[in-house]
């Protein structure tokens, strides 16, 4: 059922012959530009129409009733609310422990910097609403953001046809029982747009979505394509593509496991990426044999059929487990799994991945919802350079420097240096006019001399 790719041989660089799924988001980015120009231009009447023209619904008003919300979470199928609640405390104590403390660094006697952690004022949380619904993206969404202190939240969710239009129900209860009560009925590139931009909430403007300062959340290609295209406007948390599992394993591992791991991604989307890499062509057989077993039994066994089939999905043959952890560093996925003997030292020896799932019993499945972790994780290879959602996500380093006098005085020449060297004159000035009765040069190098003083004064 998988394609096979043979990098047997001590190939040194795989990247370009690993499977990945196709997508160019800069013709994405072209194709929905207009459309988030209109929402900058005319606000509410263009997030209408497209959510008329692609979601099939078109919303009198944005925004959900507060009162609609909480119905929302009154009628909650008590398992799905217990559930929901267990994945809230599992991911609140993970992240909890994530905060960031100020800290002071005297850097000499009376010359300090403290650097700040300070949250982002108003994000927006994306959560999506198209072959699936998400409401444990509500829960990895909000809980670090709340967590970091940030103090306005505002949720975006696809309207659906079979609820009023308006958004999933379990969405809604999810944000209730977080306390989010900020939330619109709009999906796609148009909700990425209104949430950087702001916009009135119903024809008669009445009310408004103010503009936020960052946006989270995964999507499509065309939430995808408008993040990047608004980067800059708004802050963002990553591009994030089509969901990725990486496996590797050897002979240890059990075909079972590993063929039910990479279904449950591949149901995702049709784009979804499995890709098991291992030194066991036994093992390799026998997860094909067990994908045959398995998918035809699943409940979207089309699509996982279309998703293991793509161009993304495949095995990869390595020499040995050195030789895989190689490949799956060049991979660099999403969720990787490590199923092998000694696990856990594997694991700790991987550098690109947006988590990494250790044994036989951290399916990737787990993450999803209720190990604690967050599943707003980095695709397309780009948790090489990129994290996962976390508390972090929402807080920004400000440094506060706070220098006496005599510390100053102690480093202007440094200064005068330093501003000479890069023709900035000025720079040094604004240090030396502050000891203006103190001789404060240039240190004696070729070339450099120090800022001109003020008419009287010494430099």
């Amino acid at each position: 059922m998988l394609n096979r790719i043979d990098l047997r041989g001590g190939l040194t660089d795989p990247r370009d012959l690993l499977p990945r799924a196709q997508l160019d988001v800069s013709v994405a980015v072209e194709q929905i530009r207009p459309l988030v120009t209109a929402v900058r231009e005319h606000g509410y009447s263009a997030v209408r129409e497209a959510s008329e023209r692609f979601d099939g619904v078109a919303p009198e008003v944005l925004r959900v009733p507060v009162e609609t919300i909480a119905a929302a979470e009154s009628t909650l199928d008590p398992q799905v609310r217990a559930a929901l609640l267990e994945a809230i405390a599992r991911v609140r104590k993970v992240h909890a422990d994530q905060r960031r403390a100020d800290h002071t660094t005297t850097v000499v006697p009376g010359g300090t910097v403290t650097e700040r952690w300070v949250p982002v004022e108003r994000v927006g949380l994306y959560v999506p609403g198209g072959l699936a619904m998400y409401p444990s993206t509500v829960v990895m969404n909000v809980v670090p953001a709340q967590e970091a202190g940030v103090r306005s939240l505002v949720v975006a969710s696809p309207p659906q046809k079979d609820n009023d239009g308006l958004p999933d129900a379990r969405v809604l209860a999810a944000c209730a029982l977080l306390g989010v009560d900020e939330v619109y009925a709009v999906g796609g590139a148009q909700a990425v747009a209104m949430l950087a931009y702001g916009c009135a909430v119903d024809a008669a403007g009445s009310a408004h979505c103010a503009p936020v300062d960052m946006i989270t959340g995964p999507g499509n290609i065309w939430v995808t394509a408008a993040k990047r295209l608004l980067r800059g406007v708004v802050g963002i948390d990553a591009e994030a593509g089509p969901t990725e599992i990486a496996i590797l394993a050897d002979d240890s591992a059990d075909p079972v496991h590993v063929a039910a791991d990479l279904i449950s991604q591949a149901e995702h989307d049709p784009l979804a990426a499995s890709v098991l890499v291992t030194p066991s062509v036994a093992l390799a057989d026998a997860v094909d044999r067990e994908l045959a077993r398995q998918v035809p039994a699943t409940k979207h066994a089309e699509r996982v059929d279309t998703a293991l089939r793509g161009p993304q999905s495949g095995i990869v043959l390595v020499d040995d487990l050195a030789a895989g952890l190689r490949v799956v560093d060049a991979y660099a996925a999403e969720h990787l799994e490590i199923q092998t003997v000694d696990a856990r030292e594997w694991a700790m020896r991987v550098r690109n991945a947006g988590a990494i799932f250790v044994g036989a019993y951290s399916p990737v499945s787990l993450g999803d919802y209720c190990a604690g972790s967050n599943h707003v994780l980095p695709t397309g290879g780009c948790a090489r350079h990129s994290s996962g959602l976390s508390v972090q996500s929402f807080l920004r380093g400000i440094h506060l420097v706070e220098y006496t006098e005599a510390a100053l005085r102690e480093v202007a020449p440094h200064v005068v240096t330093l501003a000479g060297v890069e023709d900035l004159p000025a720079h040094g000035q604004a240090v030396s006019v502050r000891f203006a009765g103190d001789p404060v040069s240039a240190r004696s190098e070729p070339g450099l001399r120090a800022p001109q003083s003020r008419a009287g004064d010494p430099a």
